[in-house]
């Protein structure tokens, strides 16, 4: 069985991590966030350790095994801590933190001799992953990613039935509403998340590319803080895609129905359903990673490396 610790554990994205772990029959042996709003921990592993300092959870993970005291509580003067041993191996450490802590936690983990399976994007700009595969030559140990479409029913379908002799004109549409709290976290902020065409769109642009091979050509006609517009070129394919956080964009469709999120995908004017099930495929990212066939930071590298072009790329007029 293997077994796992998470970085993140009060994120948005961490239940899935957690329901992926469970749903393989794995260990969580730690877990930690620096807020404490984890009671999900009580659904998936209500025996595993917690901590809410990095400096424990960091000792923690590279304690060799059955070595040293950690205490799991906020004090270590509090008389009333627990202290616990480290007896269990990590084989992978889970990382759903923001996306400018990724580059660390990956090299804590890898340091730590433990595999990572690590939230899109791996990191924001493409140079530190020349670093991160360098850590991976020296530990003999690997990073995977999520990229979840790869494995959504429908657009493997699509994959198979595309016909490369014929240039496809395609349209990529993601608008998603965000509130004013987006602003304030780190998520509105481009250094700590790459902006949207990395926290919304990475795993979109991962798709276009997994679909239609090497960017040819990428042109930006919107860059702001809550959308962007462009055009990408590939060999066989031309693309026009639109990213929003802001509501107004949503079509008169989606508003009927209450929903916040549209997405449309079409292809030579057939439009390609892969709204449901778009969640819901992290335990189908971990059961691959760990049959060794997950996916790798080359994997990752063409989407990371283009949409660090978008971000800084001059606008199209």
């Amino acid at each position: 069985m293997k077994s796992f610790a998470l970085i993140g554990t009060a994120g948005y994205v961490a239940p899935r991590h957690l329901k992926a772990i469970h749903d393989l029959n794995a260990s969580l042996i730690a877990s930690y966030d620096p807020h404490d709003s984890v009671g999900i921990l009580d659904h998936y592993f209500p025996d595993s350790l917690f901590f809410t300092d990095y400096s424990r959870f960091e000792r923690f993970v590279n304690s060799p095994i059955d070595s040293g005291v950690f205490s799991n509580h906020h004090s270590s003067a509090d008389s009333n801590s627990k202290i616990y041993s480290r007896s269990n191996k990590i084989d992978y450490v889970s990382i759903c933190s923001p996306n400018f802590l990724h580059d660390t936690h990956i090299r804590l983990a890898l340091n730590a001799g433990c595999d990572v399976i690590c939230e899109k994007p791996l990191v924001i700009n493409p140079w530190n992953l020349d670093a991160l595969e360098s850590i991976e030559q020296k530990t003999g140990k690997k990073v995977w990613t999520v990229m979840q479409l790869r494995y959504h029913p429908e657009l493997v379908a699509l994959k198979n039935r595309l016909d490369n002799a014929i240039h496809h004109k395609v349209k990529l549409t993601y608008i998603t509403k965000r509130g004013q709290w987006y602003h304030y976290s780190w998520k509105g902020d481009e250094e700590k998340s790459g902006g949207i065409a990395v926290n919304i769109g990475i795993h979109l642009f991962d798709l276009l590319i997994w679909l239609f091979g090497p960017v040819k050509d990428s042109k930006v006609f919107v860059r702001n803080t809550e959308k962007m517009k462009g055009e990408l070129s590939f060999e066989n394919a031309s693309v026009d895609w639109h990213l929003s956080i802001d509501g107004n964009d949503l079509p008169e469709s989606a508003i009927k129905k209450g929903s916040r999120t549209f997405r449309s995908l079409t292809i030579d004017d057939d439009e390609i359903n892969f709204t449901d099930g778009f969640t819901d495929l992290h335990t189908e990212v971990y059961r691959r990673t760990l049959e060794g066939e997950g996916l790798s930071i080359a994997d990752a590298r063409p989407s990371i490396e283009l949409t660090h072009s978008i971000r800084t790329t001059k606008i199209t007029l």
